[in-house]
């Protein structure tokens, strides 16, 4: 077998060891195995999920082997669980993985503790009674959930959790943490002892630009009042005169000081979002309080105290055209400064552990410096129940998505979808799923639409008569085409649920295969 680090050294690019070690040790239970189940529990394998059970109670029919790569013709009247398990332990003998033949829905209604020994649920194609009562299940536990489906040329991803949290968002892009426009003493010390107007060309050329910005807002600063380029007007009269100070045309660190000037005009202390974290009422910590809440109560003491509106340093400095030696005194700088914000923010930490009556030392080292380089970009995800969001609609954004024309075929597969798990509730059957009677189908399920549309507080809002042909046209297949998407989208969202890296999808994922688009509608 193949080392770890060797095995997964793509992803550990990605997630790091730490994401690496979650998964490792996550337990994650799949309900239905039909192609949607399968193709999101085969990435999970790959991935090196620790252990993997697969409950259905469905034997593998002839039509299986059109859709479900982990089926052949040896599979037929077996057990679908058992060779769905068998082909993904092949994948991955480093991941533990057993079967429960037995239905989901049946699993749910008798053994609902059951799902209390999992990290994760992920179920798939449950119909709409099913998923409310799962849902309510894994809330209880504190089981995390993910719903998915795929139902023809369309699907649908969603996630459910009371609350989940976020040390390490990773966002795309992000300002640097360079404290341009509020440098400390050190990092203003530094910059002091660097002569802007030195007479050798290859010293002027090679000045950090992180210097050159924080020596000229100082000097613009004493010409403005002590105030920092604001207007528009201020902003292009600042960069013409970094243009003038530049000896040479070629001097990339100028050139570099120009485009990075937008920086030292980012407005200092902390954003609305993280405004909004600290003072959550969570932050008011006691002794069942998250590790993540205890730190968050830390960092607003160190905000409102040691950081002086600011949250800790991050420590990090991009690449620049520099000196060897400036730069490495830079990065020194940057780094000390960081780590005696940690520093600080550890003794606060232990000090809000032991006041709760708490182990001051529970939360590791390791977690703290990783909060406290990413405190700038905390996340906090928090999910409506789906009972909730059946029961208590709002009526507002359906509306909004209905009428727009780059929405309203997303929104309306996602009413069609709980309108044919009411017209399967009434009729036994799917609409479109047996030969004959579809243009009573149709109807049928265009009068469940209408009806749905009315207690959803759409009324008067209609549907297409398009979309419902379709929708009846579907007959509830999986093809593996919409399949292999919607399993690609829901572990893509498990993988940061359990590493917790990265931003969950706050919303219901919906995937369009006539129209080739995929959007989210934020109705959770």
């Amino acid at each position: 077998m193949a080392e770890p680090k060797t095995k997964y050294d793509r992803q550990l690019r990605i997630w790091g060891e730490q994401g690496q070690a979650a998964l490792e040790k996550a337990s994650i239970c799949l309900l239905n195995c039909g192609p949607t189940g399968s193709e999101t529990l085969k990435n999970l394998v790959l991935g090196g999920v620790g252990s993997i059970t697969i409950v259905d109670g469905s034997k593998v029919e002839f039509g299986d082997l059109g859709n479900n790569f982990m089926v052949d013709d040896s599979s037929l009247g077996q057990s679908k669980a058992k060779c769905v398990c068998s082909f993904l332990q092949e994948l991955n003998d480093a991941v533990k993985a057993k079967f429960i033949e037995e239905y989901p829905e049946a699993l749910i209604d008798t053994n609902p503790s059951f799902f209390s020994q999992f990290t994760l649920v992920v179920a798939t194609q449950l119909v709409e009674e099913s998923m409310v009562k799962l849902d309510r299940i894994c809330r209880q536990e504190n089981v995390m959930l993910i719903f998915a489906r795929s139902y023809g040329l369309t699907g649908l991803v969603r996630i459910s959790v009371k609350e989940h949290t976020v040390i390490e968002s990773k966002p795309d892009h992000f300002l640097d943490d360079l404290r341009l426009n509020n440098p400390w003493p050190e990092l203003r010390g530094f910059a002091e002892a660097i002569d802007l107007n030195v007479q050798d060309p290859v010293a002027h050329k090679h000045i950090p630009y992180v210097v050159i910005l924080v020596k000229m807002a100082d000097e613009w600063k004493t010409s403005h009042g002590g105030t920092l380029p604001s207007t528009r007007e201020q902003k292009r009269e600042f960069k013409e005169l970094l243009k003038a100070r530049m000896a040479a045309m070629d001097e990339d660190n100028y050139k570099e000081a120009i485009d990075a000037s937008f920086k030292l005009f980012a407005p200092q202390g902390i954003s609305s979002d993280l405004q909004q974290i600290i003072n959550d009422s969570c932050a008011e910590v006691g002794s069942s309080s998250s590790d993540f809440w205890v730190m968050v109560a830390a960092l607003k003491e160190f905000i409102a105290n040691e950081g002086g509106g600011e949250v800790p340093l991050e420590g990090s400095i991009p690449d620049m055209t520099s000196s060897t030696e400036h730069y490495v005194n830079l990065q020194k700088i940057y780094q000390a400064k960081s780590e005696a914000d940690y520093l600080v923010l550890e003794e606060r930490v232990r000090n809000i552990l032991k006041k709760i009556g708490r182990d001051p030392h529970s939360i590791p080292k390791a977690t703290i410096k990783s909060f406290s380089k990413n405190a700038r970009k905390l996340k906090v995800c928090r999910y409506r129940s789906i009972e909730d969001e059946y029961n208590n609609p709002s009526p507002a954004e359906l509306q909004k998505y209905l009428t727009d024309e780059d929405y309203s075929i997303a929104v309306g597969f996602y009413i069609l979808l709980r309108a044919v798990d009411r017209y399967a509730a009434n009729f036994n059957h799917f609409p479109g799923q047996f030969d004959g009677g579809l243009d009573e189908d149709i109807s049928r399920l265009k009068t469940t639409a209408v009806s749905l549309l009315n207690d959803l507080g759409c009324s008067g809002l209609t549907l297409t008569e398009d979309l419902i042909n379709e929708m009846c046209r579907f007959g509830a297949a999986e093809l593996h085409a919409v399949a292999a998407i919607i399993g690609g989208i829901a572990s893509q969202e498990v993988i940061k649920l359990i590493t917790k890296q990265f931003v969950p999808m706050t919303g219901t994922f919906a995937f369009n295969a006539i129209d080739h688009k995929s959007q989210l509608l934020n109705l959770c």
